[in-house]
């Protein structure tokens, strides 16, 4: 008939309900990117090793007992290169280092330098929100993924005593490709790291494919792929851009502008091509990067013992520590409000007591008031905006000791080693100094956390609608009286 409406193809993935389009892909049409990498930053890599080796002491080369999967077997030396600078100083003499170089240095034609500004500003217009969200939906949700985590086990990067100082290095690089427009355009510090964590993630990915070819069990690329892959690569990119947008606000009370979505994607594409993620296909337009995201949300969530285990991992690593101090119960409650009750539970997190739920319903009108009066006052937007890019960078600073993340090869696979023997091994040795950070943290707790401040929200939130209430109920009385 001339006025029948097409029928939607509604589905629903983790609690997450969506409608199915000719954008979305199936797990069929998704398996070819796990096959398919970034070959120019390994082939660069290769060459950057013969041109300017690591000193002996720092060298990553595979030496015979690294390769034959033998008792004998150990983890190669930790590089601390400046893989970028190397790549700049040595792209004029060498063929393929200079497509690299040339690569990204070349500012694509879709790129919009004001669009990648106001983009930049989205993230700090939203810093609270953005922050839980990126760490308790887009990194720990993200531990939901069965293929990524076992990369990540294999790097030792999320073990129980190393996963707060991880995403404190995530968080750099993304504080370092928000700083400012001139920080991520060629030359920058965000496009440098970028760089750097782009031949990082090769470093990883040959590592573990030398390790699987001496010994094929260690890691099966018939079944996860190669590691970290361009699907991986998309999926990384949309949970730090897309995900934010279409959940990780929404279930805050934040829900950006259609305008703030675009910008911000469109940052995020840019950050992509420098990483060496395609940027042509689902991370092209907003209607097609939400629908990657979803694609992905039904395809590839589904929780293994390994997810259990690094999700744990990151619970434990940032309990009682500034610059919150938050205890486990408010960090599961975070994570079962942004992630939903289904694949909250998949990743093995206890159930926190109600409690906790409403100090994180507390929290979230805390980011609505604060969000959405910045937003409709432009100058107080843009004074917050210049103030948080100084404060987010030095209290990120102070928390890693003032060591800025280098984005080096610092937890290298080796066969037999995944973060649950990197968490046995640090509990066996244990550390006098931390003990005492430890009980530091703990009195600093007492004095005053996060928790305290959304519970104060949610107390002025109940005296306001009980307020509301009682002269609702009074002018009701006194019309009654009136009329009587």
């Amino acid at each position: 008939m001339l006025f029948t409406k097409k029928k939607r193809d509604r589905r629903s993935a983790w609690g997450y309900n969506f409608d199915w389009t000719s954008d979305h892909l199936t797990p069929e049409q998704l398996r070819p990117l796990m096959f398919s990498y970034d070959v120019l930053a390994t082939e660069s890599l290769d060459r950057l090793d013969k041109l300017s080796p690591a000193p002996p002491s720092t060298t990553t080369t595979t030496t015979a007992t690294t390769t034959t999967g033998g008792d004998n077997d150990e983890k190669p030396p930790r590089c601390h290169r400046d893989l970028c600078a190397l790549l700049e100083q040595h792209a004029p003499e060498d063929e393929t280092l200079n497509r690299l170089w040339t690569e990204v240095t070349t500012v694509p034609a879709w790129v919009d330098w004001a669009q990648i500004a106001r983009g930049q500003k989205v993230f700090y217009r939203y810093a609270g929100p953005s922050v839980v969200a990126l760490t308790f939906h887009s990194l720990l949700g993200g531990m939901g993924s069965r293929r990524v985590v076992e990369t990540l086990a294999r790097t030792g990067g999320f073990g129980v005593h190393v996963a707060r100082r991880r995403l404190l290095e995530t968080f750099q690089h993304i504080l370092d490709v928000t700083q400012s427009l001139a920080s991520i355009q060629p030359g920058g510090a965000g496009f440098k790291s970028s760089i750097q964590v782009r031949l990082l993630h090769a470093s990883v990915r040959r590592r573990i494919l030398r390790l699987a070819h001496a010994q094929p069990c260690y890691y099966d690329t018939a079944s996860l792929g190669v590691p970290i892959n361009d699907l991986d690569s998309i999926a990384t990119v949309l949970t730090f851009s897309a995900t934010l947008l279409h959940m990780g606000f929404p279930r805050q009370g934040i829900v950006p502008t259609a305008g703030e979505g675009a910008d911000y994607l469109a940052l995020w594409r840019y950050v992509a091509h420098l990483l060496g993620t395609p940027t042509d296909g689902a991370l092209s337009t907003p209607a097609r990067a939400e629908a990657m995201m979803e694609s992905l949300l039904a395809a590839e969530i589904a929780p293994t013992a390994t997810s259990q285990r690094l999700a744990g991992n990151i619970i434990a690593g940032l309990q009682n520590t500034p610059p919150t101090f938050a205890s486990a119960d408010f960090l599961r409650a975070e994570a079962y409000w942004l992630n939903g009750h289904r694949l909250a539970a998949a990743l093995a997190l206890p159930r926190p007591p109600w409690y906790y739920t409403l100090l994180v319903a507390g929290q979230c009108l805390v980011f609505m008031a604060l969000c959405y009066a910045k937003r409709a006052v432009p100058a107080w937007d843009e004074a917050s905006i210049r103030r948080l890019r100084v404060r987010m960078r030095a209290l990120t600073l102070d928390l890693t000791d003032h060591q800025e993340a280098t984005h080096t090869f610092q937890y290298v696979p080796s066969l037999g080693f995944t973060a649950a023997e990197e968490e046995e091994e640090e509990e066996e040795g244990g550390d006098v100094k931390d003990g005492a950070q430890s009980r530091l943290w703990r009195r600093r707790r007492r004095m005053g956390t996060v928790e305290r401040r959304n519970l104060n929200a949610v107390l002025v939130a109940a005296a306001l609608v009980g307020g509301m209430a009682w002269l609702g109920l009074r002018s009701v009385s006194a019309s009654s009286l009136f009329y009587i």
